[in-house]
């Protein structure tokens, strides 16, 4: 049987994140999570905090705190918001861990011995005013490839190219915003990308038609363009000391050991109950674990490439990603979401607006996969109010008032089937084959689409049958067009549970059933049959409310998205 290890791109402990970080990784790979146990396989979902790196020293002297209460600080604060959106992680762990720190070491030492490690010496900006070595986002400046004058020294978050800290113009501290800085040498590790340029291609020739495009096309740029040495070690203070002569003041760099913190986190997992956990069942010589990661059309490179590579030129059989489902950018008001300029919609901002799972419903159907997508609250406000409040809650709302009005707090008894129940069951059929087929294949919209339909497939025969005028004239018809009815909640419940799970839970309360969503895996005139007549039923508030104009345009003015 296929063990599923699920990864996400590990978040940045420094601050909190945005809906842009949410919906580009981190709920994906929750509903995937859910949807698989929901059929009975065995899932490990763990993500964590990314812990080193300049932002982190760059946070804790900001705030006067020791860098590792810093991490903590924020890690807790991060782990409260994913379980506040119901993210079900198995294990949300922190890459600074001592389980990490002794896979690293692992790891390098066996890159050491292929003849994967290079020591040179470069030039690195250095800040006069401060006495020491500015390495990565210590250094800001204006990008050379589009200009954008807010660029970081490992990267630009305007056009996602990578950089050296040098490569910028006009660079400054991004610490005091000195511009006394100069160029100095100093000596670092290398990892030899390019001794492993053709394996690969070969393997990344593999992945054709089954990642995603963004996915499987970025990493055939970076080959195409050539593999080159990658820097591996860093000039700071916070993170994992590099085990060699000379090197007794510098680190290994975050994107060395923060996708090997994937490894090190389900070491943290397993360790919390050794008896019966053993992180190597899903990381070493694993051949029956499939690896799904999921993560922003940023990190694409460092986990289509390096993290493979790093992995690969250990020689050891390490697990890698079988599937990289990588997503491009959710926009805020035709601008980027932007943790550094605090712009968008952070998600301790967003849970006291609106329940977790209008959030979760609308970045799912909104998820950016083929392009970039936009937040808007009008967008937002379309979607809640049309697929929630008027489809499924109205149907829900309806039914029970009906089946209360006409046979009290219970399912009525189950008739003769008409034509009107067989079109049903055929095209619920249809529908739940399309959505299982699609959350199969990591197609997000097009599963959300189906969840839709099958939503306003109820709809349509409500409407059809006309249950009110039936309960005048036929009330044993009523009955199993109602009893159909209160099935189609059931149904309902357990097809969105992995993506509102707290709804579905409230779905089931009324059905008075227990919070143990099933797949349907059999056709739907047996599944819609599992509510038998008898059963009891209870009252419910509304599920959903409407976001109306001037809520809309308070939320406009408080997020500022007109500016």
């Amino acid at each position: 049987m296929t063990k599923h290890l699920i990864t996400s791109a590990l978040p940045y402990v420094n601050g909190l994140p945005h809906l842009g970080h949410l919906v580009g990784c981190l709920l994906p790979s929750d509903v995937y999570a859910r949807y698989l146990r929901q059929k009975g396989e065995q899932v490990l979902l763990v993500c964590g905090t990314d812990d080193h790196g300049t932002s982190s020293e760059v946070g804790a002297i900001k705030e006067g705190i020791n860098v590792r209460d810093y991490c903590k600080k924020y890690h807790d604060r991060q782990a409260a918001l994913y379980e506040g959106f119901n993210l079900s992680f198995d294990y949300f762990g922190q890459t600074s861990s001592e389980q990490n720190k002794e896979i690293v070491y692992r790891i390098f030492h066996d890159l050491e011995k292929n003849g994967l490690i290079e020591e040179r010496t470069t030039n690195q900006v250095y800040s006069i005013d401060e006495d020491r070595y500015l390495p990565d986002s210590y250094v800001i400046g204006t990008c050379p490839h589009c200009g954008y004058d807010k660029a970081k020294g490992d990267q630009c978050e305007n056009c996602t190219k990578l950089l050296d800290p040098t490569d910028l113009i006009n660079p400054r501290s991004s610490i005091s915003g000195s511009t006394n800085i100069e160029i100095r040498p100093t000596k670092h590790l290398f990892l030899q990308l390019p001794k492993m340029q053709k394996e690969l291609e070969n393997w990344i020739e593999t992945k054709r038609g089954i990642w995603p495009d963004i996915a499987y096309t970025t990493a055939k740029k970076w080959l195409k363009e050539g593999l080159k040495e990658r820097g591996i070690t860093r000039d700071l203070k916070w993170g994992f000391a590099v085990p060699r002569n000379g090197f007794e003041n510098k680190v290994f760099y975050v994107w060395f050991d923060a996708p090997i913190g994937y490894i090190g986190i389900t070491k943290q997992w397993a360790d919390m109950d050794k008896d019966n956990r053993n992180w190597e069942d899903w990381w070493l010589n694993a051949p029956d674990v499939r690896h799904t990661e999921f993560m922003g059309k940023d990190n694409i490179p460092f986990h289509s490439i390096t993290f493979p590579a790093t992995l690969r030129g250990s020689r050891e059989a390490w697990t890698e990603v079988s599937f990289l489902k990588g997503f491009n950018y959710l926009n805020f008001a035709g601008g980027k979401f932007s943790k550094s300029a605090q712009r968008g919609i952070f998600l301790d901002a967003a849970l006291e607006e609106f329940p977790a799972d209008y959030w979760r419903y609308w970045l799912m159907a909104n998820a950016p996969e083929s392009d970039d997508s936009s937040f808007s609250f009008e967008l937002f406000a379309s979607v809640i109010n049309k697929d929630l409040n008027d489809v499924l809650g109205n149907f829900i709302n309806r039914v029970l008032k009906m089946t209360f009005n006409n046979f009290g707090e219970q399912v009525p008894p189950m008739g003769d089937l008409t034509e009107d129940e067989t079109a049903l069951y055929e095209t619920v059929d249809e529908l739940v084959a399309s959505y299982t087929s699609y959350l199969d294949g990591l197609e997000f919209r097009k599963a959300m689409a189906a969840l839709r339909e099958l939503f306003v497939a109820g709809n349509n025969y409500i409407a059809k049958t006309e249950p009110w005028k039936a309960a005048k004239t036929d009330k044993a018809r009523a009955g199993t067009i109602l009893n159909t009815a209160l099935n189609l909640i059931y149904l309902y419940a357990n097809l969105s549970a992995p993506i509102m799970p707290q709804t579905a839970e409230k779905m089931l309360d009324v059905l008075n059933k227990p919070a143990n969503f099933v797949w349907p895996n059999e056709k739907a005139e047996s599944f819609l049959k599992t509510l038998k007549a008898g059963d009891k039923i209870n009252p419910s508030d509304p599920l959903f409310s409407k976001i109306t104009p001037e809520r809309q345009e308070e939320l406009r003015a408080k997020y500022k998205e007109t500016e």
